[in-house]
């Protein structure tokens, strides 16, 4: 076996595990990921928590004392994920220490149904942070048009940031906007730029998913040509605008007062396509300075088979661009597209989240005690 995951390490890829129960808090497994196949953080989001709540034992005492009190669900919830996040932010520790904050970082979103709304984001963003107390924690955002503001806001205030549900381009660069904009307010308000820290997150796969149905509907030999190669033609480019914007004169600046670039991060990276190779969204995005948050399936699959051939984004730019313009040329919209996802993302968490509070409030109903 290659040690594919080194490798990807040693590119300046940062492995992240995009999943987290208590069962892989308890069993041990998280740190044995971080000991034996180079991850160096975590990410969660309502459907990670409502798929890890609703399985299993591990959080029965917790909500049985949590039904003794008769809190709210909501409040419930809260106690429940931050818990999770803050164990798995001290097994990370070590690994924040070592990198100088840049990596053992664990993600907790805020309830998706205030995507929408700015200051309800900023207050759940500030509360997240109170709550889970870790310096190694990011708090994530949507990046609608109502969360942009909030992220500037909330890097003003010092908290560092997962800006997540990012799918087109022009979205990317309002995102980096706003973290420079908040790094700006930081420094007016005399905060410490070094400890803040950011990464962005594009998502991959549903790009394809999306692209790929268009493309199938038109069904012709060029429509077909070009399936499988939107996601990482819309990443790679993404990474050009990376490079542009971090090497502004605007980033010199805050560079200069001890500012960090935000990352790119990809997610979405698990295969849904199985005509597609299950490395795909890893191999073809190998970059300097990126993190690529992975399903533990798609970090296996990496381990036993990803061919990580050095850097598979710099030079593609042009090529890239083709393969966007030429689906455009067929009459898919690349802006509708964009849209229906960003809509889709945030429908979804909120999906997985409104899941959540009813298989909570159930399992507070089995639990809470018969007598007063």
């Amino acid at each position: 076996m290659t040690d594919a995951l080194k490798r990807l390490s040693e590119e300046g890829v940062a492995i992240w595990l995009d999943d987290l129960s208590r069962k892989r808090i308890t069993s041990g497994n998280l740190a044995e990921l971080i000991d034996q196949q180079h991850v160096v953080g975590v990410t969660t989001n309502p459907t990670i928590f409502q798929k890890a709540i609703s399985q299993g034992d591990g959080y029965d005492q917790q909500l049985t004392d949590l039904a003794a009190r008769e809190v709210t669900v909501e409040e419930a919830i809260r106690m429940i994920t931050t818990a999770d996040v803050r164990d798995a932010a001290d097994i990370l520790r070590p690994v924040f220490d070592a990198t100088d904050g840049k990596d053992g970082r664990v993600s907790i979103e805020v309830d998706p149904r205030l995507a929408h709304n700015t200051r309800a984001t900023l207050a759940e963003a500030r509360q997240l942070a109170w709550l889970v107390d870790r310096p190694n924690t990011l708090i994530k955002i949507p990046a609608t048009e109502a969360g942009l503001p909030a992220i500037a806001e909330t890097i003003g205030n010092g908290i560092s940031v997962n800006v997540t549900l990012i799918f087109s381009l022009d979205r990317y660069r309002k995102v980096m906007d706003a973290y420079l904009t908040g790094l700006e307010k930081a420094k007016e308000r005399g905060l410490d730029l070094s400890k803040i820290h950011s990464v962005a997150s594009f998502f991959v796969s549903r790009v394809d998913s999306e692209i790929d149905k268009r493309l199938n509907a038109i069904g012709t030999d060029e429509a077909k040509a070009l399936l499988g190669k939107a996601a990482v033609a819309n990443a790679r480019l993404a990474y050009q605008a990376y490079e542009e914007v971090f090497s502004s004169d605007r980033f010199k600046a805050l560079e200069k007062a001890g500012a960090n670039k935000q990352r790119p991060l990809w997610a979405s990276t698990g295969v849904k396509d199985p005509a597609y190779s299950d490395t795909m969204y890893v191999t073809d995005l190998v970059a300097p300075n990126t993190v690529n948050t992975m399903p533990e399936a798609t970090l296996e699959a990496t381990e036993d088979h990803g061919e990580i051939t050095g850097d598979t984004v710099s030079g593609t730019y042009e090529q890239a661009r083709a393969d966007l313009d030429a689906i455009e040329a067929l009459g898919i919209s690349y802006d509708d597209v964009v849209q229906v996802l960003e809509d889709e993302g945030v429908d979804k968490f909120e999906g997985s989240w409104n899941d959540l509070l009813k298989s909570t409030e159930a399992e507070l109903k089995r639990l809470a005690p018969s007598e007063g």
